[in-house]
């Protein structure tokens, strides 16, 4: 047959004698012209102006911007295409009509689509490069296109053509849109003015894109990449390269930013509070929220809804392919043209419906758009989400930094509070605004789709609709159980780590005394009770599962059962698939439901929560900090160098005469910088705390405040600087020249804030508090605490407060970081540190709360000399210092003596020695007993070097470890480093299998066979009930005569009819069985899944401690704690909680995709061709994405930890922060931890979004080529089976994307797996020995005889020996010393009595057996041993003294007595039975090593080892050591290794050594006749 554009059917196609307008064919030609216009105009200015330029460079997004009018006609463009495609299609299909072909009815409508595709393109190209001048070709094209389609629309009419005809409607659609796209562009040309007007508007893009910082640009892009995420693919296809880290990622866009979401949060807030007649009433968090953010979720519900309706279109599709494949009417072409209009035919919308590949394209169409509407309304809940946790987080933040100090103190508000408010209660609301569409769009969703169920089977629909229900209260019912037992589980694990971290605090004790099984098995008891919770919570997560899975087999079963009982009419395919697609599309609300319900209760408590929060007391306001001040500024022209704050006063000085140091007594005339009139405090509780106090500070001098312990000295601090509630009186703070008014670090953040800021006039005060606070940085941050850094200052400071020493110890030097997240310094570190960091900041008035309670006596006096003395006073700064060491009194320019919550006296030393005597003599006395101990003080080593030594101690230990340290980063590190980027790239997109056939094996192959069996039978089974359903309703389909037969024969046609029922019904037996097994079946394999996890994370707890706890010492010098905590803690709960549903849900989709497949691919086998492609595009999307979703999970996880951190530092330093006004900076520090978590946040969901769209296409792809392919294959096929197809080619798309979400989250909780198994590998210790036990003697060693041969020790056979060939003997019962320098073996030798390193040469014997030879535990079990750190357990004294339980209660007794506790455990609650708090906190550190005495004696062993256990305690508890060890071990033999000389000076034998090799061995009184040995050596020195 011909092609000719007019058709040759008749002989006047080409005519136009009756006008050439009335020549239908013609108009359609016209109709070209506009499209072939604008093809022959853009396509050249495309190729050349942009081939060439694309091709060098990327147009970069810092010249995109929106023309007026862009998302309009981006929606007018894509739907103008849908018109076309209608039109293409209306044209093919009443082209089948006509006898021979008419071009005409669909080549203009096919060029109309290429042209408006064209279009849009080319008007994107325009815009991203702002040449808007070019866009005056589109205006003609579209007058153009207007014109042609008016004359046709207006020849139609005149043909008495309506909307009857689809044609006729399709023309006049294509008016208004061509017309509404006239009028986007006269608007574009209005606003800027391109063309002709004499001034073009210059219009520049955001200032988000000039900023090059910005690269989240889903708000900057077109339509079109907004609704693909188009602009992701950089960022997802370049993270296989190299890992995206926080520069990639960028800046967030200013709307999105914490501080912008802050203000209108706030605003929305604030407006209610004014507003409000009632003043009482709070205002409400929730209308706050709705007011700010309730238009994006306004437009995410629209697109919810959206989404939700074009949902109910696969189902109606489905059921109209069907049906119309059955009764396919052939299309016969007509011979008669003459008489119809224009000698074409015109069809009516309803006929073009019932061609199946129309039908096929619109469900394509649908699916596409379903899911796109449904993906932006996920993105838009999920920005909002996020905007709305930015801006609560800065809400409660500002409001922590104006929290009254007695809330804090007072536990009103606890810390941890605060943080639940920060960690849970914000994330709780943003998921809650996740879910709050599903809110209103479910029960739309439920509602329509039992509508449609009705429509299509009637009353038995509303019957499966009914079990679906009844089913959901329980399934409510199950989410809240799970809730419960996951609180539950919490606290088991809690306990269980903290017992496991003081195990392994404890673990050298533990190994020495042979008590690791007895603590394993209290930390596997715990675990119990965890697991038994954690049975209960898979339970309920597999009941959770099943009811997901069942519910819907339920409902079809009850429905089709019913409907083969009730009905008298037969079930066709078409309503049977189309059923069935819609109860799988209602079961999904039903089921979320529960989940939204839960979160929205939820959400209401966090709300009250937060509303409380905000409502609690505020510190008063400064007003009264005013300078209304009826004092001087005469000091401030005295020293004109004191205004300049940026350069540190100290070296401006030197320009100016020095003025003469001031009289002592400051006179009324003189300057003073805080004045006190009888004012009245309190900490809240209308208790008045301070009393009648009348105090001035004289301005540059040294004020003392002194008295008693809790006579409120630090009150008094606190009330100058206003963090104390006043009844009544002022205080007074000297006014400020200008040019101090203003910090230099008030940004302009917060523009209502720096306003209030200058009109206070309390200036910066430098403040160290009694508790030490420090910032989670380096230790240079937390000294110069946003000051600049000035290097001579900084060294000057350092050596005041003697810090060299301490930083030259760090790993890092001052780079180092300290705080929470550091490495931990002892109290007095801590201590010198605030108080350097109050030195160094440039503030003219210091106030130091008691700096020196935590430092031995030299410190202090350097401090007070070099700190105080020099570096302040020569400042002329202003000093306040709370002291308890009166010795410092006669520095002082001015004292304030404190009693009971008033001033006792006020004035100099002078002033006090004549007015109030007796005073005087009470601190006299006090200072000689203070000078007395000073004496005594210097005789042992100091506190401070026993600090360093801790600290040093602890990176000796890092030191050996570092090489060997994070062995899993080090791989990944030199695997990323890899120069081959190939490897590197597929190494990343790799799946650990191995790791995941190791979770597997520790779960137990029965119950993997288990679950790999159900799973693979039950999706058998449920392709089986579908299958079994495709066959009963295509079976006997009404018979052709039948429907005929009335006529004939009633009663044969009733008598067939009851067969036909009954052949019918013969299905039902069948089909319940069926279902009945999918649903037993869906039980098991839930149960099994959950179970094999649970089994899994029992074996692999269970293993993991057992081989830490049994590992040798040298395993945790080199392994941090923290590294080995975190397998215990986090990665346990993955393995615990997170891996059971992520491989449940992987599994499932997984198999439903493929089964989906299978089922396709056996209807149609063409599709195989088309799953080829499909297949490769699906392999690439999710390879691409998992490697960036981890990148992005890990940079989620790691911004979030610093944010969280932040919260609770600045809770604990409110004071300090508040003292030094730093508050801005402090915030602004939020904003940007806030928005750098939120921008990873946001790339995450915006990948998530990126995957789902793509799997969707692909989705809706594979099911238009199943239906395309069912459509021309039909010729054999029954019905059913197509309906078959397509119903599960709809499920597809649904699950895709969860398979690769799946993956990807599995892969990244597998690394937790990995993880554990890194430690599974390391060596235990050989617990077996040669000799078995029963050949040891009962009381060995009985006498305590030790002989050493030739003893080599190493610590590891890496490292080199620490001990070198020694030889020793040692009588029984004799006391011996070993004394050396530091590092020269001597712990290691006693280390190697207990077996605890590697001996590889050499021997020692006890009571004549190799120790080496012996069982571990019986050799540590028979020796005692006394460490330099006290370690006691949480737990009863009776369990600490004797866990073993082998003691009576007469023999704990005696061995207190001993070490002279017995009085004061007895006076304790409880005696024996009295409680230790964790590491034995309630005792000092001298009782606590008493208690170690005690415990070494429990054990009456004949060796006794003490490794310098006097080095932390006071001379007292020493002397009762060393008395006990003569008279109670007088029998035994004692073994002191001493870090004092002095200890061990009437030894009975003294060991030497020196770098490993044993130098002396000799009595102490033999040694140190001779003047040069090494021992009198040591003893000269003192050391």
């Amino acid at each position: 047959m011909a092609l000719s554009f007019c058709g040759n059917d008749l002989n006047n196609s080409y005519s136009v004698d009756k006008g050439v307008l009335n020549n239908g064919c013609f108009v359609d030609a016209l109709n070209l012209v506009p499209h072939v216009f604008l093809l022959f105009i853009t396509f050249p200015i495309l190729f050349i102006g942009w081939g060439s330029q694309s091709s060098k460079v990327q147009i970069h997004h810092n010249t995109w911007l929106h023309f007026p009018g862009h998302n309009l006609r981006w929606i007018l463009t894509f739907t103008l295409l849908f018109v076309h495609v209608c039109e293409i299609a209306e044209g093919i299909v009443s082209n089948a009509w006509m006898k021979s072909n008419h071009l005409h009815l669909f080549l203009p409508a096919f060029m109309g689509f290429i042209a408006a595709t064209t279009s849009v393109v080319y008007y994107h190209n325009i815009e991203t490069a702002n040449f808007p001048k070019l866009l005056l070709a589109l205006f003609i094209y579209w007058v153009l296109a207007f014109i042609t389609k008016i004359i046709k629309l207006w020849k139609f009419a005149e043909e008495g053509l309506g909307v009857e005809h689809l044609r006729f409607c399709i023309t006049a659609l294509l008016v208004v849109l061509y017309g509404l796209l006239m009028a986007v562009e006269v608007n574009v040309i209005r606003v800027r003015k391109y063309v002709f007007f004499a001034s073009p508007q210059r219009v520049k893009p955001p200032e988000d894109l000039q900023d090059l910082g910005v690269r989240f640009l889903q708000p900057f892009v077109n339509l079109l990449s907004k609704a693909t995420y188009w602009w992701m693919n950089p960022l997802i296809i370049g993270a296989h390269k190299r890992p995206i880290e926080l520069k990639k990622i960028g800046k967030l866009p200013i709307a999105m930013r914490a501080l912008t979401n802050y203000l209108r949060l706030k605003d929305a807030y604030e407006e209610q509070r004014q507003n409000a007649e009632d003043l009482e009433k709070s205002p409400s968090i929730w209308r706050a929220m709705y007011r700010a953010f309730g238009r994006p979720i306004l437009l995410s519900s629209t697109f919810r809804y959206m989404a939700d309706l074009l949902g109910f279109a696969g189902p109606l599709c489905i059921s109209g392919i069907v049906e119309h494949l059955v009764n396919k009417t052939e299309v016969v072409r007509m011979n008669k043209t003459e008489d119809l209009p224009f000698g074409v035919y015109f069809m009516s919308s309803t006929q073009l419906l019932q061609n199946t590949y129309v039908l096929a394209v619109l469900l394509f169409l649908a699916l596409v758009l379903q899911r796109t509407f449904l993906q932006a309304s996920y993105y838009v809940t999920i920005e909002t989400g996020i905007n709305l946790r930015g801006a609560l987080l800065a809400m409660i933040y500002n409001k922590i930094l104006r929290l009254s100090t007695s809330n804090m103190s007072m536990g009103e508000m606890t810390l941890g509070q605060i943080n639940n408010l920060v960690a849970i209660e914000t994330n709780q609301l943003m998921w809650f605004l996740f879910l709050c569409p599903n809110l209103w769009a479910m029960p739309v969703q439920i509602i329509m789709g039992v509508i449609l169920l009705y429509y299509l089977l009637g009353f038995s629909a509303l019957i499966g609709a009914l079990v679906i229900v009844l089913l959901a209260p329980l399934q409510y019912l199950i989410a809240t159980k799970l809730a419960d037992t996951q609180k539950s589980t919490l606290d088991y694990s809690t306990d269980r780590l903290k017992k496991t971290t003081e195990i392994l605090k404890g673990i050298k004790l533990l190994k020495l005394y042979a008590w690791e099984n007895i603590f394993c098995d209290s930390v596997l008891e715990t675990r119990g009770k965890e697991l038994t919770s954690l049975r209960t919570f898979a339970f309920y997560t597999s009941m959770s599962i099943f009811m997901n899975a069942a519910i819907p087999i339920a409902a079809v079963l009850a429905t089709f059962v019913t409907h083969a009982y009730i009905s008298q009419s037969r079930l066709s395919p078409a309503e049977a698939f189309a059923s069935l697609a819609l109860f799988h599309i209602l079961v999904t609300p039903l089921f979320l439901l529960s989940t939204v319900v839960r979160f929205a209760v939820k959400a209401l408590v966090s709300v009250q929560k937060l509303g409380e929060f905000l409502q609690s007391e505020e510190i008063g306001d400064d007003s009264w900090r005013n300078g209304d001040m009826p004092v001087s500024l005469e000091s401030y022209k005295k020293h004109p160098g004191a205004r300049n704050r940026k350069q540190p006063l100290r070296y401006q000085m030197d320009n100016y005469e020095q003025p003469l140091r001031r009289q002592l007594r400051p006179t009324e005339t003189e300057d003073v910088a805080v004045k006190v009139n009888n004012a009245y405090f309190t900490w809240g509780s209308n208790m008045s705390t301070l009393s009648d106090i009348n105090i001035r500070i004289p301005t540059g001098q040294l004020t003392m405040i002194v008295g008693q312990v809790g006579c409120g000295k630090s009150s008094l601090l606190l009330a100058m600087l206003g963090e104390m509630q006043t009844h009544s009186g002022k205080v007074y703070w000297s006014k400020l020249p200008d040019s101090e008014m203003f910090p230099d670090y008030l940004s302009e953040y917060d523009s209502d804030f720096s306003h209030e800021e200058r009109s206070k006039n309390r200036y910066s005060v430098a403040y160290a508090a009694q508790k030490s606070w420090l910032l989670n940085a380096t230790v240079e941050d937390n000294i110069t605490f946003g000051s600049p850094f000035n290097k001579q200052r900084y060294k000057a400071v350092i050596d005041a407060c003697s810090l060299q020493p301490d930083i030259d110890l760090l790993p890092f030097g001052d780079q180092t970081e300290i705080g929470e997240r550091g490495i931990n310094l002892s109290g007095g570190q801590r201590q010198r540190i605030c108080v350097a960091r109050a030195l160094y900041q440039n503030t003219n008035i210091v106030f130091l709360d008691d700096p020196f309670s935590a430092l031995d006596i030299h410190l202090s006096d350097h401090l007070m000399q070099e700190g105080i003395l020099k570096f302040l006073q020569d400042d002329k700064r202003t000093v306040v210092l709370v002291t308890h060491k009166l010795q410092y009194l006669i520095h002082a320019d001015w004292i304030i003596a404190m009693k009971d919550g008033s001033v006792l006296r006020e004035g100099t030393l002078k002033d006090i020695q004549t007015h109030d005597v007796e005073l005087y003599e009470h601190w006299k006395t006090l200072m000689n007993r203070q000078d007395q101990e000073l004496e005594k003080d210097t005789d042992i080593e100091s506190q401070t070097t026993l600090e360093r030594k801790t600290l040093r101690r602890a990176f000796y230990s890092r030191e050996a470890k570092n090489q060997i340290d994070d062995e899993d980063e080090e791989e990944e590190e030199e695997e990323d480093e890899d120069d081959n980027m190939s490897t590197t790239t597929s190494r990343r997109s790799k799946i650990p299998w191995k790791v995941c056939w190791c979770y597997l094996s520790s779960g137990g192959f029965l119950l993997v066979f288990l679950m790999v069996t159900s799973k693979l039978a039950k999706h058998s089974v449920m392709v089986a009930i579908d299958y079994w359903l495709a066959d009963w309703t295509s079976s006997a389909p009404n018979e052709p005569n039948s429907s005929f037969s009335l006529d004939a024969n009633t009663t044969n046609y009733t008598q067939n009819e009851t067969m036909r029922n009954d052949e019918h019904r013969s299905y039902v037996p069948v089909f319940i069985i069926l279902c009945g097994a999918g649903i037993f079946l869906c039980l098991i394999t839930s149960l099994s899944v959950e179970f094999l996890g649970l089994s899994a994370a029992t074996n692999l707890h269970h293993n993991l401690l057992n081989k830490i706890i049994h590992a040798p010492l040298r395993f945790f010098d080199v392994t941090p704690l923290g590294q080995i905590l975190n397998r215990f803690s986090a990665d346990t709960n993955i393995i615990d909680q997170h891996i059971p549903p992520t491989l449940e849900s992987l599994t499932r989709s997984t198999l439903l995709c493929l089964s989906a497949i299978g089922i396709i691919t056996f209807v149609t086998p063409v599709f195989v061709a088309a799953l080829v492609p499909l297949a490769v595009a699906f392999y690439f999307i999710q390879k691409y994405f998992r490697v960036a979703s981890k990148d992005l999970q890990d940079l989620d996880d790691s911004t979030q930890l610093p944010l969280l951190c932040h919260f609770s530092e600045t809770a604990e330093g409110l004071t300090t922060i508040r003292a030094f006004r730093h508050e801005a900076r402090f915030k602004q520090r939020m904003l940007e931890l806030t928005d750098t978590n939120n921008t990873a946040y946001l790339f995450l969901s915006a990948a998530n979004r990126w995957l789902e769209v793509r799997t969707d296409y692909l989705g809706a792809v594979i099911v238009l080529t199943a239906a395309v392919a069912a459509i021309c294959s039909y010729h054999g096929l029954s019905s059913g089976l197509v309906g078959l197809g397509l119903t599960y080619a709809l499920t597809v798309t649904n699950y895709l994307n969860w398979v690769v979400r799946n993956l990807a989250d599995l892969e990244v909780q597998m690394a937790a797996v990995k993880k554990v198994n890194s430690f599974l590998t390391t060596e235990s210790e050989n617990y077996e020995g040669s000799i078995d036990v029963s050949q040891v003697p009962e009381d060995w060693p009985q006498h305590g005889e030790i002989k050493i041969q030739d003893l080599c020790v190493r610590y590891d056979p890496m490292l080199k020996p620490v001990l070198k060939h020694v030889n020793a003997f040692i009588n029984p019962g004799q006391k011996v010393g070993i004394c050396g320098r530091t590092g020269s073996g001597k712990s290691s030798l006693s280390l190697a009595f207990f077996n605890m390193v590697d001996v590889f040469e050499g021997k020692i014997i006890i009571d004549g057996i190799d120790i080496c030879k012996l069982p571990l535990q019986t050799l540590r079990s028979r020796l005692s041993i006394i460490l330099q750190d006290p370690v006691l357990f949480s737990g009863s004294i009776r369990f600490n003294l004797d866990p073993e339980r082998t003691c009576s209660d007469d023999r704990l007794w005696e061995a207190l007595e001993i070490a002279q506790l017995k009085n004061m455990v007895k006076a304790l609650p409880g005696g024996l039975d009295a409680v230790i708090t964790e590491g034995g906190e309630n005792f000092s550190v001298g009782q606590r090593q008493l208690f170690c005495l005690a415990r070494a004696f429990v054990r009456k062993s004949s060796i006794l080892i003490m490794d310098e256990a006097t080095a932390s305690i006071d001379m007292a508890t020493e002397n009762i050591l060393q008395k006990v060890v003569m008279t109670a071990f007088a029998d035994r033999t004692v073994v002191t290794i001493a870090h004092l000389v002095s200890s061990i000076l009437e030894a009975e034998q003294v060991l030497v050594f020196s770098s490993g090799i044993l130098v002396e061995c000799d009595s102490a009184a033999n040694l140190l006749a001779q003047e040069d040995s090494l021992f009198s050596v040591l003893v000269r020195t003192h050391k």
